[in-house]
């Protein structure tokens, strides 16, 4: 988010939310004056209390580097966010490329994730040409498809695509690429899609699907 967005959400009605960022970032809120800041390392976790109940949020390590201009590179963790309820268990990969950190999470997980892994993962599809170039920042759609595979999720939604041009694919070719990679690794369309702007889905709560899965 950019400075004016934190600033509309801290000065909502209501107060601001809580705000859980990777370790290194909360002086950059502080200096907005805004307080209401968690950081994490990576995989430590925070409890929040929501309407559904206990929510878990674990900050997780990915593949990049962190730094908003010349002088701050590497200042600051940066990775994605597994958020665990009794019905829901979703994960954020955040931007990153490939490495061998999303089946160390789906290992870190498993104790409580027997049958099947992550309800709902947004996973990066764009942004990834010239490879020589991106390979090490951003992941390609085959790439996001084993991240899918990786987590053993149920379902998954392409995100950072389409939006701006920042490197030397087609703002269309991410979906494309993404139906390719699917039929190549055997996954069926369904199970990751790259939806539409409004488009919404609708999931079952993870113990709904837990029982199809016993029976």
């Amino acid at each position: 988010l950019d400075e004016a967005s934190v600033r509309s959400l801290a000065s909502q009605s209501g107060g601001s939310p809580l705000f859980l960022v990777p370790a290194g970032v909360k002086s950059w809120f502080s200096n907005l004056g805004i307080a209401n800041v968690v950081e994490l390392m990576w995989w430590q976790s925070h409890r929040v209390q929501s309407p559904v109940g206990s929510v878990e949020i674990v900050f997780t390590p990915v593949q990049h580097w962190s730094g908003r201009t010349l002088t701050d590179r590497m200042d600051t963790l940066w990775g994605g966010f597994a958020v665990f309820t009794d019905d829901f268990h979703f994960f954020h990969v955040g931007d990153t490329s490939y490495s061998p950190d999303f089946q160390d999470i789906a290992k870190r997980f498993a104790d409580r994730q027997p049958d099947y892994g992550f309800d709902l993962v947004l996973i990066p599809i764009g942004a990834y040409a010239p490879r020589w170039f991106m390979k090490d920042q951003h992941v390609d759609p085959a790439e996001g498809v084993q991240i899918h595979k990786d987590l053993r999720a149920r379902q998954s939604v392409a995100y950072h695509w389409g939006t701006f041009s920042l490197s030397d694919e087609a703002l269309d070719d991410p979906p494309v690429a993404l139906a390719a990679a699917r039929q190549e690794l055997g996954i069926s369309e369904s199970a990751f899609v790259a939806i539409s702007i409004g488009q919404t889905l609708k999931l079952p709560a993870r113990t709904a699907r837990w029982n199809q899965v016993k029976n």
